[in-house]
């Protein structure tokens, strides 16, 4: 994988579990770090797989999928800069089950899994901050099976909308109803319908590959409590940092 060539200086403290270390441990950690692109649809590793690096996003959104035999998937969890990909590596396995795909494109620093293992057995501030990112992830999946099960089409578009745009820093993505569908486990009919539901109330904007939020507020009022659930958990658990200079 090549490094990505631009004009803006590189900055690891764009990624919040980077931007948490002691100075020390930043530092010990910075001739390790690499940075890679994240291309959109990049499958960054399928579900068995060994996992040989651990990836700290700085920008783009990755998803955590689980694909069933009859060829239907569901995402389960989403990764952006504030986590990071391939907790598997301190968690005690080689793999994960399910397979990650980049779904916005970004950048990432990536870790070797023998290098994480060192920090990680150092018993510093990395081991705690990986751990607790543990328990945000399992929030989140645990909250998303919940939502699955218990929630409309539209409360779950909804939840994955504000989650994702809240990753982007953004209030506008580019993303298929095609996409979408696959990501939510859901039909594309589906898809079409509820957004063009929320348009018409004028909480977003569709256009050819591309959703924008118009009114936050409402989208907020028309989510299930699952994603003020997982929000709460998550800066409970990591509040946030002191943006980078």
């Amino acid at each position: 994988m090549s490094k990505i060539v631009s004009a803006a200086p590189p900055n690891p403290k764009l990624n919040q579990i980077l931007a948490r270390l002691p100075a020390a441990e930043y530092e010990r950690l910075l001739p390790d770090l690499e940075l890679v692109p994240m291309p959109r649809k990049w499958t960054m590793s399928e579900s068995g797989d060994h996992v040989n690096f651990l990836h700290f996003p700085t920008s783009g959104i990755v998803s955590l999928i689980y694909d069933l035999e009859d060829g239907s998937s569901s995402e389960v969890a989403l990764v952006g800069n504030e986590g990071m990909v391939g907790i598997s590596i301190y968690m005690g396995g080689d793999s994960l089950p399910s397979s990650t795909e980049v779904q916005s494109a970004g950048s990432a620093y990536r870790l070797s899994r023998k290098v994480m293992k060192h920090e990680f057995s150092l018993g510093g501030k990395l081991q705690s901050l990986a751990l607790l990112y543990s328990q945000a992830l399992i929030c989140q999946t645990s909250q998303t099976a919940v939502c699955n099960q218990h929630h409309s089409v539209e409360q779950r578009f909804c939840r994955w909308l504000l989650m994702s745009i809240d990753r982007l820093q953004n209030n506008k993505m580019a993303i298929t109803q095609e996409q979408i569908s696959h990501l939510l486990g859901i039909r594309r009919e589906s898809v079409t319908q509820t957004a063009g539901k929320l348009q018409k109330d004028g909480l977003i904007a569709v256009a050819r590959g591309c959703i924008t939020v118009v009114d936050r507020p409402k989208l907020e009022a028309r989510v299930c409590e699952c994603y003020a659930a997982v929000t709460k958990e998550c800066e409970r658990l990591l509040p946030a940092p002191k943006a980078p200079k």
